[in-house]
C-alpha cells in the first residue's frame, strides 16, 4: 500500500456502532491547527470487515482509528505491531504508509492523560471495573503508575488476562477505596458498588450519557471525577501524533495548542476535569 506524494490525505475511525463518536471533532481540531487539509470521517465496520475495508483503501489514506469490535482484529491486519499493542493484543491506531500497515494502541496513553488531568501521578492502589478491553488498558496503566490493583468483573473466571498482574474479584467485592477507580462499565449496566465516605480519584469511561450515577454520587462525597471524554481525548492525541509523524511517542509541534483545540471541540461542558 502507498499513500503517495500528493493529494488530501483520508483518515477515519472504524468500528459498529459508530455513529456517536466524537473523534471527527477532536481530530479535524487537531489538523486545522496543525495546518493539515486533513479529512476524517466515521466508517461503519462490523466484526470481520477490516481487512475486506482496507484492501479497497486508495492511497490517498493515511491512517485509521478503531473501536469495538476491531481491536483485536487490527493486529491480523497488521505488517507490523508496536510493543504496547502486542503486550494488549488490541490495536486501536492503524497508521497506513509505503511501509505497510503499522498497528499502535493509545489507550494507555488515555487512561494515563485522564487520570493526570486530575493531578494523578504514581499512586499507591487502584482499583479496575470490568472485564473488557479497555479494562485491559486500565490495568496496563495501573502498572505504569505503580499501583497495586484490584480488577471487579462480573464473571472472574472470564477475566484471566487481567488476572495476571492484578487480584480479580466479583464487582461487588471490589475495593473502592483506592487512590485511583477507572470504571469500564458501559452505560446503563447495573454497577452494585458502595462509594466511599472519603473516595480518591474515579475515572468513568462512560461520555454519553453524562453524567453516571457512580459519578454523581462520587463527586457529592468529595471525590474527584474524569470521564470518557478526558481519556478520548489523550487517546486521540497520541493517535494524530501516530498519523502525523508515524509514532504517537513523537510530540506534535506546538502541541498545547493542539490539545486545547481538541478540547475546546470536545465541548468543555462535557469534560469533567475536576
Amino acid at each position: 500500500m502507498t499513500t503517495g506524494a500528493g493529494g488530501r490525505r483520508r483518515l477515519a475511525v472504524l468500528g459498529s456502532p459508530i455513529a456517536h463518536s466524537r473523534s471527527p471533532q477532536l481530530h479535524t481540531a487537531a489538523y486545522r491547527v496543525l495546518g493539515l487539509d486533513w479529512e476524517y470521517e466515521r466508517i461503519e465496520v462490523r466484526e470481520g470487515g477490516l481487512a475486506d475495508l482496507i484492501g479497497g483503501l486508495g492511497p490517498q489514506w493515511r491512517g485509521l482509528s478503531l473501536t469495538m469490535p476491531l481491536k483485536r482484529e487490527a493486529l491480523r491486519v497488521a505488517d507490523a505491531v508496536d510493543a504496547r499493542a502486542a503486550e494488549l493484543a488490541q490495536a486501536n491506531t492503524l497508521v497506513l504508509s509505503d511501509a505497510g500497515v503499522r498497528a499502535f494502541s493509545t489507550d494507555v496513553d488515555g487512561v494515563l492523560g485522564a487520570l493526570a488531568s486530575l493531578g494523578v501521578g504514581p499512586v499507591r492502589s487502584a482499583t479496575v471495573l470490568g472485564g473488557g478491553a479497555t479494562a485491559e488498558s486500565a490495568v496496563a496503566a495501573r502498572r505504569t503508575l505503580g499501583a497495586e490493583g484490584t480488577v471487579g468483573v462480573r464473571t472472574p473466571a472470564r477475566a484471566a488476562r487481567l488476572g495476571a498482574s492484578a487480584r480479580v474479584l466479583p464487582l461487588a467485592e471490589a475495593p473502592m477505596d483506592a487512590a485511583v477507580v477507572v470504571s469500564t462499565v458501559p452505560a446503563g449496566a447495573e454497577l452494585p458498588v458502595r462509594v466511599p465516605d472519603r473516595p480518591g480519584v474515579l475515572l468513568d469511561v462512560v461520555y454519553d450519557p453524562w453524567p453516571t450515577p457512580l459519578a454523581t454520587a462520587w463527586r457529592a462525597r468529595g471525590g474527584r471525577v474524569a470521564n470518557g471524554l478526558e481519556m478520548l481525548l489523550h487517546q486521540a492525541l497520541g493517535q494524530v501524533r501516530a498519523f502525523v509523524g508515524g509514532d504517537p511517542g513523537i510530540p506534535l509541534p506546538d502541541e498545547d495548542a493542539v490539545l486545547r483545540a481538541m478540547r475546546d471541540a470536545a465541548g468543555w461542558g462535557a469534560v469533567e476535569g475536576s
